[in-house]
């Protein structure tokens, strides 16, 4: 048994690169399914099987951030499957078909980009010891004693650590989207990752924004050099800013 594997919505006009291929084992090849001006980007899928391997969401995410790079794209949540074509249109086109064609202008000409910062552990730590004698003189209280009689102030030491580290991360956060927020059309901060995040930053720019961005990127490499670890992932498709 098959289903209809959607991933996107995308302006009627386009046409898809010949040999495109999305989820499956092997992958199935990409189709439209057009509706006045808008067009949902599909494949068959086997309904015998769940989704949900990682390599099925590579694909999922491959495809529409190649697919970003050309053209506006409304992407759908990872696993959206209806029974068929017909049911492409009636069920996601055609209801909505005048909120995603304004959604689609809206993106016209931008991508997502997101910024991500990891602090370098010894650097952070160094800098939290630093800023904070208590921590200082709480390490110095338990140097040499058993951890079981020690294990209140090492739980207080990890409270402080991270109370510390969660400020600095705001404070460089708000410092990466102040000098951002000139060269985007809207920026969203999503919520950290991994205890050492230093910033996770999504931006919705201009296509020709984006030299601009990676020099400011650099600028703060510069900055943050030996602190901070930057990487710059896109161009995306707009997962932050469209809910479809």
């Amino acid at each position: 048994m098959t289903g209809t594997y959607v991933y996107g919505i995308i302006p009627s006009d386009v046409e898809l690169t010949p040999g495109t291929r999305g989820v499956g084992d092997p992958p199935n090849a990409v189709e439209l399914v057009r509706h006045e001006e808008i067009a949902a980007l599909v494949s068959d899928v086997s309904t015998d099987r769940p989704l949900g391997r990682p390599d099925d969401l590579v694909a999922h995410q491959r495809l529409l951030d190649a697919t970003a790079a050309e053209v506006p794209v409304l992407p759908l949540r990872f696993g959206a499957v209806v029974t068929d074509a017909r049911a492409v249109v009636d069920e996601l086109l055609a209801p909505h078909h005048d909120e995603f064609l304004a959604t689609l202008n809206e993106l016209e000409g931008r991508v997502e980009y997101v910024v991500k910062g990891r602090y370098v552990e010894q650097a952070v730590l160094r800098e939290v010891l630093d800023e904070n004698p208590e921590i200082a003189r709480l390490r110095d209280e338990i140097r040499g004693r058993p951890e079981e009689a020690t294990w209140d102030t090492r739980m207080r030491i990890g409270e402080l650590v991270n109370t510390s580290i969660a400020a600095k991360r705001e404070a460089d956060t708000g410092a990466l989207v102040d000098t951002f927020d000139p060269l985007c059309v809207s920026i969203v901060v999503r919520e950290p990752t991994h205890e050492r995040d230093a910033a996770h930053v999504a931006l919705l720019a201009d296509t020709d924004r984006r030299p601009e961005i990676e020099q400011a990127l650099d600028e703060f490499r510069t900055r943050w050099a030996d602190r901070v670890e930057l990487r710059l992932l896109g161009p995306l498709a707009a997962y932050d800013f469209v809910k479809t």
